[in-house]
């Protein structure tokens, strides 16, 4: 009996274990956090568990996976490194265990980094006060080289507040919090150049963005005005096609947008509101204009970035200031989202699968 028990609870642990990926939690340290930590998550229950100290770092707002997934990436949202004006980023090696091992540091070449994207072979970082986009190389160690360029979108009477980028085959988009557009960058040679810049209406505040597969879309979520304004590629460039409200009719009080993502699928797209606190849900149509589907509160204060699970089943959303991860079950056939349970974390603002 106690062999056949055995077995049982042998098999149900592998079973468990299989179904656990790493979930890294990115913070503002503080009083109750030290820097990245690590979870197990469960793709097929959504249970988060395990918690365990990654690394310790200070701020660590945003992380980023290299394409191997071997390394990952954190900016440290700070203005003081080395005694200068500036942020750092570091890089880490990945570990079986999922801790993560300190491979180098190097200065973002502006204060207060805010989100870190990687291709093949750059990492660029957006600084938010510093107003400045910091490209670096990145050796296939993992390791982070000095920046081999910096673009300055700072002007005389007008401060930048770089936010966030993407690749987009040799083509790189920044969105400007401060300036109010978002800039289109073309590689020629070895360096990034200006293309086009696409404004999105004063005081708007573009902060995160997506592209769709195909580059044919861009749905830019802007904090200050709680729109998202959809972009169509034209052939010479994108064209604006749409510009609609995150918030629910009838919403009255502050509000600032932050975070957005594209279902798997596409045909859904997701998008955080901090004040109302809540997750916005859109139904994305052939012509790739969306329609408002749901408002679903947090369960939290301050939502900040959001994730989807890698098999599309569970939404994940980081409360800044309430200190806690709701997850939501995803409705397959709608795309709207289930509340299921929160789970208590220290200062959590990135959330990486």
């Amino acid at each position: 009996m106690k062999t056949t028990f055995l077995f049982l609870f042998m098999i149900f642990s592998l079973i468990s274990n299989s179904q656990n990926i790493p979930l890294y939690v990115g913070t503002y340290t503080d009083e109750t956090s030290e820097g990245i930590y690590c979870y197990d998550f469960n793709i097929e229950t959504g249970e988060i568990s395990n918690q365990k100290l990654a690394a310790k770092v200070t701020n660590p707002s945003f992380l980023s996976y290299s394409k191997n997934r071997k390394f990952l990436y954190a900016v440290s949202e700070v203005a003081d490194f080395k005694n200068t004006n500036s942020g750092f980023v570091s890089a880490f090696s990945v570990t079986e265990n999922g801790f993560l091992q300190f491979i180098n540091s190097v200065s973002s070449n502006g204060a207060h980094p805010c989100h870190i994207q990687l291709n093949d072979e750059n990492a660029v970082i957006s600084n938010y006060t510093g107003g400045t986009i910091s490209i670096h190389k990145v050796k296939k160690n993992g390791e982070i080289k000095p920046a081999n360029q910096i673009i300055d979108h700072n002007a005389p009477n007008k401060k930048s507040h770089t936010h966030s980028t993407k690749f987009l085959n040799n083509e790189l988009f920044v969105a400007d919090l401060g300036l109010d557009f978002l800039a289109h960058y073309v590689k020629i040679g070895n360096e990034y150049l200006l293309n086009e810049k696409y404004l999105m209406g004063e005081k708007s505040g573009p902060r995160h963005f997506e592209i769709s597969k195909n580059g044919d879309f861009i749905y830019v979520i802007n904090e200050l005005n709680s729109t998202i304004i959809v972009l169509k590629k034209g052939k010479e460039k994108y064209n604006q096609i749409q510009n609609i409200s995150t918030l629910n009719d009838g919403f009255e009080g502050e509000s600032f947008c932050a975070d957005i993502h594209l279902s798997q699928n596409e045909n859904y797209l997701y998008g955080s509101n901090r004040g109302e606190n809540s997750m916005v849900v859109f139904k994305r149509d052939t012509l790739g204009t969306i329609q408002k589907t749901q408002t679903i509160s947090v369960n939290g204060d301050w939502p900040r970035n959001f994730t989807i699970s890698p098999n599309g089943k569970f939404l994940l959303v980081a409360n800044q200031k309430s200190k806690n991860i709701s997850v939501y079950e995803v409705a397959i056939k709608t795309g709207n989202l289930t509340f299921l349970y929160s789970k208590n974390t220290p200062t959590p603002v990135c959330l990486l699968f």
